[in-house]
């Protein structure tokens, strides 16, 4: 009796008992989901859903104001970017160079089956489209997510479960055509609006999160 006191001391209260091992590792296992960064698309869109217009064209987006700096404001929390291809090179006409991150404080990852760029910065990578590596950017990185396009890739992202939360800067003007917010893609999910903010020149940034 005295052999098997002392077993049930050693094991059932001790924490490194095989069920506390599992238990812990569950506890773990749930902490590190708790804690995985979210994927935010913060961007820009009209009222009927297009984040561009016809050839990228952007003219008629709110380019300044302040719902753009509160914006602006935002992008300084986080510390990693994702995009498609497209997005980043449409950078390119406005100035940025191939292989230099768009965003000086963050980590870049461009995710893309055909893009080849040399001498790319330590800043920057380029990715095949993997639900793996999202999931590994996501576990490794210290901030939210910053996903700032474009359609087709966030289309990609949103039929793999992939977008946590929406924010829509939503700009009062009807496009009618051009890039949708994801892009072909036919994916259905239902949403939650947590915040909602407006601002004087008819800009709103509309925060929605994913229904469990």
């Amino acid at each position: 009796m005295r052999r098997w006191i002392n077993w049930f001391r050693l094991t059932c209260l001790n924490p490194i008992h095989i069920f506390g091992v599992v238990a812990n590792t569950k506890q773990t296992e749930n902490l590190k989901k708790k804690n995985m960064r979210k994927i935010i698309y913060y961007v820009a869109s009209s009222l009927d859903g297009y984040i561009a217009g016809e050839n990228d064209d952007i003219s008629q987006f709110m380019l300044q104001g302040e719902g753009v700096e509160k914006y602006q404001s935002d992008l300084a929390d986080f510390g990693t970017v994702i995009m498609g291809r497209k997005t980043y090179e449409f950078g390119f006409q406005h100035g940025l160079e191939p292989g230099q991150p768009a965003y000086p404080n963050m980590e870049h990852y461009i995710f893309s089956n055909s893009l080849k760029i040399n001498n790319l910065s330590e800043a920057v990578k380029i990715e095949k489209l993997s639900v793996d590596r999202v999931h590994g950017i996501k576990q490794n990185a210290k901030t939210d997510i910053y996903l700032c396009g474009g359609g087709q890739f966030a289309g990609w992202l949103l039929e793999n479960g992939l977008i946590d939360q929406l924010k829509l800067k939503l700009n009062p003007i009807v496009l009618g055509s051009g890039t949708k917010l994801f892009g072909t893609s036919t994916a259905n999910e239902s949403w939650k609006l947590t915040d909602k903010e407006s601002f004087s020149d008819g800009l709103q940034i509309l925060t929605y999160d994913k229904k469990k």
